[in-house]
C-alpha cells in the first residue's frame, strides 16, 4: 500500500482532509518527507513526519501510523498507530478516518467493532469521501453496522455515484429501477446505468439497452 503517496495527491486535491490547509512550507515539507519515503530514505522521512506530528500536523500523524503499521519503525506498535490514527482522524484528516473504519471492521489494530467503524465512515462521508459514502451506503443496505435502511442506503450510494463510483451508480440504478428504497423510476434507473456504462461497468450497457426497450414498448 502506498498510503503516503497518496496521502500527498489527495492534500493537493483537496479531498483528504476537512482540517484546514496546511501553509505552504509545511506542506511542502510533507512533501519532500513523502519523496524521501518513496525513495526508500525512511529514517530521513520519520524525523520529519515526527516533527510535523509535534507540531499537530494530522498528515504526519497519519504516515506515522502507517509506518506503525507496516513495521517500517524501530519500534512499531499497533498501540501507537491507533493512537496516531484518533488524533488525525480526530483533526479532520479523512483518510485517517477511512483508515480507523477499516481497521475496526477487520481488526487490523486487534480490535473489532462494526458500529464504531461507520461512525468513522460517516465523518468521511460527510466530507464527501466516495469510498466512504459507498461503505455507508452499503452498511445501510445490508443493515451492517448501521439499521437496515433502504432510504439510506440509496442517499449514500447517491453521493457516491455523483462523485464518480462506478460501482454505486449501478446500484443506485437497480434500485430506481425496483423502487428499493426509492419510487420506482425506469427513466432514472437508465441515467445511472449510463453514468456506470461510461465508468466502464461491463454489464450497464446491457441494462440501459434493456430499459430503452421497455421504456419504447410502453
Amino acid at each position: 500500500m502506498k498510503w503516503l503517496a497518496l496521502t500527498t495527491l489527495l492534500l493537493h486535491l483537496g479531498l483528504a482532509a476537512a482540517a484546514p490547509p496546511l501553509a505552504p512550507a509545511v506542506q511542502a515539507q510533507l512533501d519532500r518527507a513523502v519523496i524521501d519515503y518513496e525513495s526508500g530514505r525512511i529514517d530521513e522521512a520519520r524525523a520529519v513526519f515526527e516533527a510535523l506530528s509535534r507540531r499537530g500536523v494530522p498528515a504526519a500523524d497519519f504516515n506515522l501510523a502507517v509506518m506503525h503499521v507496516q513495521r517500517q519503525l524501530p519500534e512499531p506498535s499497533l498501540a501507537r498507530a491507533e493512537e496516531l490514527l484518533l488524533r488525525s482522524a480526530r483533526g479532520g484528516f479523512v483518510r485517517a478516518q477511512i483508515m480507523l473504519g477499516k481497521s475496526l471492521e477487520n481488526g487490523l489494530l486487534g480490535r473489532r467493532s462494526l458500529p464504531e467503524a461507520h461512525d468513522w465512515y460517516e465523518l468521511a462521508a460527510n466530507a464527501g469521501n466516495a469510498e466512504a459514502q459507498l461503505a455507508m451506503g452499503t452498511a445501510h443496505y445490508l443493515g451492517r453496522g448501521r439499521p437496515k435502511d433502504a432510504a439510506r442506503a440509496a442517499h449514500w450510494y447517491r453521493e457516491a455515484a455523483k462523485a464518480g463510483d462506478i460501482g454505486a451508480a449501478y446500484i443506485l440504478a437497480s434500485m430506481y429501477e425496483q423502487g428499493d428504497g426509492v419510487e420506482q423510476d425506469l427513466r432514472l434507473a437508465r441515467y445511472w446505468y449510463q453514468r456506470a456504462a461510461d465508468g466502464g461497468d461491463d454489464a450497464a450497457p446491457f441494462k440501459v439497452k434493456e430499459l430503452q426497450l421497455r421504456e419504447s414498448a410502453s
